[in-house]
């Protein structure tokens, strides 16, 4: 339970941020968005590094249980897919990118869902501790 109150401490404040940052500046990350898939090198060093989280994450906690903790699992699970997939088939974003740049409601769909995963993370990280 210590790793998980430790990664759920380590997160919940990223999400929060990431959220806010969305729900405030969609405009920036519009253009961030275009930048990056525009970038074989982000691309790449994006796909390594979520790998090497998402691997971090599951090899600290990877517990299928039917509570806060399997938040923490699917965020490595996806962090480790979408890691592989960005190395291996760097091309198959930019669909991805498209439609979240055509839909304008996708980032603040986005902030939403960060701010929610943040402030469950939070809750069981710090107050429920």
């Amino acid at each position: 339970m210590q790793a998980s109150l430790f990664i759920a401490r380590l997160l919940a404040p990223v999400f929060v941020v990431i959220g806010i940052a969305l729900l405030t500046r969609p405009e920036a990350y519009r253009s961030l968005l275009r930048e990056f898939v525009a970038s074989a090198v982000s691309m790449y060093i994006a796909g390594f590094l979520g790998l090497v989280g998402g691997l971090a994450l599951l090899l600290t906690q990877n517990l299928w249980v039917l509570d806060w903790r399997l938040i923490i699992t699917l965020i490595g699970w996806i962090s480790v897919l979408r890691g592989v997939a960005t190395i291996l088939w760097p091309g198959s974003l930019a669909p991805v990118a498209d439609w979240v740049l055509k839909h304008r409601n996708s980032f603040a769909v986005s902030a939403v869902i960060d701010l929610a995963i943040g402030l469950v993370l939070g809750y069981f990280g710090y107050l429920a501790a």
